[in-house]
């Protein structure tokens, strides 16, 4: 990491109004944007844009390779330049590993307050994002910038998946069990740093979550029992399972003590640290849960709705698919990774069902 003395002198994360994936519009809001009376044109060779809610758009190439494209930028989440860089960089390139894809060119998005900031630390968050797109092998290949009150930086990135990969939110099946790939709470942890409140052993394994690329997304595309996948970002767990639940016109049943979870999110979560968008994230989506007796429903309303910053993969996975899931989890350092966390099932009056333990 470059050495550099201006995270000691300007916390980039006092610029911003919210921080990371938890900056996003609220669900109900961005229907209203995305809403509209016009007929919209079709073009044969899309086949996913904005009729779904899925974390690209998918343009079919040649009929056998797909190109994936997506764009995803957020104010700062962390004072030091570089790791803002580095932590959007990854987060963009994550949606096309979502997908199944592999990346292979990244565009930068930049706004940047010129007047109340040096333009070192817009060149730190760029070199953040290079190491980062070194890291995934794509080059940053451009980009572009304006002048703008509060720090953004974000990536537009391509990629590429081949036919019988291509793994979308909304196709997973009844029967199919769900797998996550990284522990929630970062929102809180988030929080917790931007109120001078993050313990320093608290600190580095955070950084290490929010910088950590989803490859593994590639070798589940490979696996054609792998359902559906998508990464968790800004409407939490809760909200990217019931995305995958309504898509699929099914219903969903959470393992509560399964959920991977950072335990020190659970310390500060008693001490009332909990990110605004939480509380927007459980008022779009908790019409459509229902807690089972024996849950800690407080505990889960803290941590189920918490915005994530470059989190896991959900994938939902057919039973007789699952050991190999778990075999391919295992090989890649995911061993910790490899219990379901919850079931898809036929559709309910509840998107999804909170149990405490697998029913």
């Amino acid at each position: 990491m470059p050495e550099t003395n201006l995270e000691n002198k300007i916390a980039l994360t006092q610029f911003s109004h919210g921080g990371g994936c938890g900056c996003k519009i609220a669900p109900a809001v961005l229907q209203q944007i995305l809403a509209t009376k016009s007929p919209l044109p079709t073009f044969d060779k899309l086949l996913v844009g904005n009729a779904s809610n899925d974390d690209a758009a998918v343009f079919d190439i040649d009929g056998e390779q797909y190109l994936i494209s997506t764009a995803d930028f957020f104010t700062a989440i962390v004072d030091d330049p570089f790791l803002f860089g580095k932590i959007a960089a990854a987060n963009a390139i994550s949606d096309v590993y979502a997908m199944g894809g592999t990346p292979n060119l990244a565009i930068a998005i930049l706004g940047f307050p010129v007047e109340q900031l040096p333009v070192e630390i817009a060149k730190q968050i760029v070199e953040g994002a290079r190491e980062t797109c070194l890291a995934a092998q794509i080059p940053l290949a451009g980009g572009h910038s304006i002048d703008n009150k509060e720090p953004i930086f974000g990536l537009s990135v391509n990629g590429i998946v081949k036919k019988e990969y291509l793994k979308r939110n909304n196709t997973a099946q009844a029967g199919d069990f769900l797998f996550l790939t990284k522990p929630i709470g970062v929102g809180i942890l988030s929080s917790a740093q931007k109120q001078k409140k993050l313990r320093d052993e608290d600190y580095e394994p955070w950084v290490a979550q929010l910088t950590t690329l989803n490859t593994i997304g590639s070798e589940l595309g490979k696996i054609s029992g792998v359902s559906a996948m998508t990464d968790v970002t800004g409407f939490g767990l809760l909200g990217h399972l019931h995305e995958m639940s309504i898509g699929s016109h099914l219903s969903a049943t959470l393992f509560y003590n399964r959920i991977p979870i950072i335990e020190a999110a659970k310390k500060y979560a008693a001490e009332k640290v909990i990110p605004n968008a939480t509380y927007r994230n459980w008022n779009a989506y908790n019409a459509s849960v229902s807690f089972e007796p024996g849950v800690n429903v407080m505990e889960a309303f803290n941590l189920l709705p918490d915005p994530q910053t470059n989190g896991g993969l959900l994938f939902a996975v057919q039973p007789n698919h699952v050991s190999s899931v778990q075999k391919i989890l295992t090989e890649n350092g995911y061993e910790k990774f490899t219990s379901p966390i919850g079931k898809m099932i036929p559709q309910s009056e509840k998107a999804i069902f909170v149990s405490q333990n697998e029913q």
